[in-house]
C-alpha cells in the first residue's frame, strides 16, 4: 500500500545531465518531481572527458551561457595520431558566431543544473542512496532508500552506466566487459597565458584534442585533451575487455601518454589537481536494453546511449531525459502508467537522432573490435611512417622513396591480410551509409 505522506507524481534517480533534464522537464509542465542523487550534490560523482554541446543545452536551458560556469568556447578540433615517439596531427579550427561547444568543470556545471532544476519547482534529495524499486502488481512504484520509501507514479532511472535498478526489473542483463571501457582522467593546472601559448588560443578559447594510438597502439581505446580557463583535462577509455586480457592498468597508460613527445610539451609543469575512474557505455546500438516497463523509463548512461564515433554522451543523456520527461507529462496527463503508454519513449527516441546515430554506428565495435590491431595499430603507424619518409630529407631520390614506402605496405603485411584489411573496412562503411 503506498504511503501518501511519500508519494509524488514522478521520481528521478540519477542527477546528472540526463536526470537533471528530465526533472527539469517535468517540474516545467505543473507536475511534482523529486531528483534523488546519492552524491553529496549533483555532480559529485560524475566524470566525462570535458565538453557539453551547446544546442543540446540551449534546447534545456535556453540562456545558459549568461550564468552557467563555463570554462572555454571550443574554436579548434585535433585528431592526434600517435606513434610510440612521433605523431600525425590533423587540425580543423572555426571561430564559430555562436559556439557549438565549451569545456566544463562537471562537478560545478552539474551543480548549476541541480541548483536551475530546484527553481523550476524540482525537489532535489542528495546524498541518498536508492536501494531497490519498489513492485506492485508488475507496476514499478517508488523506491526504496536506506532511510525510507518514496513512492510516484512514474520513476525514471538515470542513475549511470552500472544501473542496478533496471537490472533489477530485468531491463538489462549484466555488463560484459566488452561492453564498457575504463576511462581515467587527470586535472592539471597550468595558467592560462601558458594554456594559450602552447594550444595557439586566446583566452576565452579552447582545443580539443582526440588522440589514438600511442600507448593504446592496436587496443580499442581512445585519449582526449580539453583546454579549461587555468587546466586541462587529460585522459582515455579503454576497453574492459583489453585491459584484463591484456592484463594492463589504466592509470599506467594514461601515465605513458603523458610521457609521449607530442602531449608532453602541452602539460609541462603542471601541477595535477585531480584524477577520476568512470566506466562508459561502449555497447553502441546492439547493447542498449530495453527502455521503459510499467511506470519506468531509463535514460542517459543507464540506456547505453553513447555515441563512441563521435566522442557524444552528455547531449544524449540530456535530450533523452528531455524526451523522458516529456513522455511522463503525457502520462500524468492520462493517468496511464502502463507500458503500452510509456512506449511512447521508445517511439520519440527512435525519430531522434539518439536512436538514428546509434543505428548507424551499430556495426562500429564489432568492426573495428575485430581488426583492432590493424585499424588502431598497423595503419596509424604506417601514415606517421608515411609522413615521417615524405618530410625527411636525406639526399635520397624521392622516387626511391616512394617505391621503398610502396614495397613495404606489402612485405609488412601478407596481401591475404592486406585484402581482410580492406573488405573489413568496406562492410564497416557500407553499415554506416546504407
Amino acid at each position: 500500500m503506498e504511503n501518501q505522506k511519500n508519494k509524488t507524481e514522478v521520481i528521478v534517480v540519477g542527477g546528472g545531465p540526463a536526470g537533471i533534464s528530465c526533472a527539469v522537464t517535468i517540474a516545467r509542465a505543473g507536475k511534482k518531481v523529486v531528483l534523488i542523487e546519492r552524491g553529496k550534490f549533483a555532480g559529485s560523482k560524475n566524470v566525462f572527458g570535458g565538453a557539453i554541446y551547446a544546442q543540446p543545452t540551449r534546447e534545456i536551458f535556453p540562456d545558459f551561457e549568461k550564468t552557467a560556469p563555463l570554462e572555454r568556447k571550443n574554436i579548434e578540433h585535433k585528431y592526434a595520431l600517435l606513434g610510440e615517439n612521433d605523431a600525425t596531427v590533423i587540425s580543423y579550427k572555426k571561430k564559430h558566431e555562436i559556439p557549438e561547444s565549451y569545456t566544463v568543470i562537471r562537478a560545478e556545471f552539474d551543480r548549476w543544473m541541480a541548483d536551475e532544476a530546484k527553481k523550476e519547482g524540482v525537489i532535489l534529495v542528495e546524498e541518498t542512496v536508492v536501494r531497490e524499486l519498489i513492485l506492485e502488481n508488475g507496476f514499478v512504484k517508488g523506491v526504496r532508500t536506506e532511510l525510507e520509501d518514496y513512492y510516484s507514479d512514474i520513476v525514471i532511472l538515470a542513475d549511470g552506466v552500472n544501473s542496478l535498478l533496471a537490472k533489477q526489473i530485468g531491463l538489462r542483463g549484466n555488463l560484459k566487459p566488452e561492453d564498457v571501457a575504463l576511462s581515467v582522467k587527470e586535472v592539471i593546472k597550468l595558467p592560462a597565458e601558458k594554456i594559450n601559448e602552447r594550444f595557439h588560443v586566446n583566452d576565452d578559447e579552447g582545443c580539443i584534442y582526440e588522440i589514438f594510438g600511442g600507448p593504446m597502439l592496436g587496443m580499442l581505446g581512445l585519449g582526449f585533451m580539453y583546454t579549461n580557463k587555468n587546466s586541462v583535462s587529460i585522459g582515455l577509455g579503454v576497453t574492459l575487455s583489453e585491459l584484463i586480457e591484456r592484463g594492463l592498468k589504466p592509470y599506467e597508460l594514461l601515465d605513458k601518454l603523458k610521457k609521449h613527445p607530442e602531449i608532453e610539451p602541452l602539460i609541462k609543469d603542471g601541477e595535477l589537481l585531480e584524477y577520476s575512474a568512470h566506466l562508459i557505455p561502449e555497447g553502441g546500438y546492439k547493447k542498449v536494453p530495453l527502455l521503459f516497463g510499467a511506470g519506468v523509463m531509463v535514460c542517459g548512461d543507464a540506456a547505453m546511449f553513447v555515441n563512441n564515433m563521435h566522442w557524444e554522451g552528455t547531449n544524449l543523456a540530456m535530450i533523452s531525459g528531455k524526451i523522458a520527461g516529456e513522455t511522463a507529462v503525457i502520462a500524468l496527463g492520462k493517468q496511464d502508467f502502463s507500458e503500452n503508454a510509456l512506449s511512447h519513449y521508445q517511439e520519440e527516441l527512435e525519430d531522434s537522432f539518439i536512436i538514428k546515430d546509434l543505428r548507424t554506428y551499430k556495426d562500429l565495435m564489432s568492426g573495428v573490435g575485430g581488426r583492432a590491431e590493424e585499424f588502431l595499430g598497423y595503419y596509424p603507424q604506417k601514415i606517421n611512417s608515411f609522413f615521417e619518409m615524405f618530410t625527411s630529407v636525406d639526399s635520397v631520390p624521392k622516387r626511391e622513396k616512394y617505391h621503398r614506402f610502396i614495397k613495404s605496405i606489402f612485405t609488412d603485411r601478407k596481401p591475404a591480410d592486406l585484402f581482410k584489411d580492406a573488405w573489413a573496412a568496406v562492410k564497416l562503411l557500407w553499415s554506416i551509409l546504407k
